[in-house]
């Protein structure tokens, strides 16, 4: 277990001068209660328990970043405190900006298709987040979609060096064709309607009881309802 410590590192050449949101007491305690390894100055915990497959797979992919692609394995080091698995309803992975840390969803990680090529590849997309965010480029909504081409185009960097990964390329090349075009998945309500639906998925993971996921469904309806109603009531 670890203490969570303010990160002494450098993240970049800060452009702009914004502090970091502190981060949550869920996630101090997750982080402190994760089985963690450093590589490198590198942290990587997980919540799982032994034997700890989804952090065995991340070191493995780290492996072949390192082995194939030495300036984003640098990068992936300097530019990040943390990876660190664990249930996430928002995403599959997502970069966290008050933990500096790549963050994966331990079912993604460990899901039957997820090869280490693809693993690596999520992480060198999530760490070009880190280096972004230290360049003082947030991610606000109407940047969403030029900065996610940036960290798509970092991954079909790497992958044109790994083996074995043209299904991966050709994937990425037909994402940044598609987020490219005039849609709403990058807006605020998207990813919010995303989380909420995740939250649900996650409690069924869980084999959560029947009442908790009655309740969990009526409170998104809920939040929902009230969202859309907003815009009326300032009108």
């Amino acid at each position: 277990m670890q203490q969570l410590k303010s990160p002494q590192r450098s993240r970049g050449l800060a452009v702009a001068a914004t502090p970091d949101r502190k981060p949550s007491r869920v996630d101090k305690l997750g982080v402190w209660l994760s089985k963690a390894i450093t590589i490198e100055r590198l942290w990587v915990g997980t919540t799982e328990s032994k034997p700890y497959p989804a952090r065995r797979r991340v070191e493995e992919a780290l492996q072949i970043i390192k082995r194939h692609d030495a300036l984003n394995y640098s990068r992936i080091i300097r530019h990040l405190d943390r990876i660190w698995v664990h249930l996430l309803p928002s995403a599959q992975a997502h970069y966290d900006r008050s933990l500096n840390a790549c963050v994966l969803d331990e079912r993604y990680v460990l899901k039957d298709t997820m090869t280490l090529e693809q693993l690596a590849s999520t992480i060198v997309h999530e760490a070009t987040h880190a280096r972004l965010e230290g360049w003082g480029i947030q991610y606000l909504e109407g940047r969403r979609a030029q900065i996610e081409a940036i960290c798509l185009r970092r991954e079909l960097n790497f992958l044109t060096k790994t083996p074995n990964s043209k299904f991966l390329r050709d994937e990425i090349v037909r994402t940044l064709e598609w987020s490219a075009g005039d849609h709403e998945f990058y807006s605020d309500q998207s990813f919010q309607r995303r989380r909420q639906e995740g939250e649900v998925e996650t409690l069924r993971y869980l084999n959560a009881p029947n009442w908790l996921m009655t309740w969990a469904s009526w409170l998104i309806r809920r939040r929902r309802e009230r969202a859309s109603a907003l815009p009326r009531s300032q009108s």
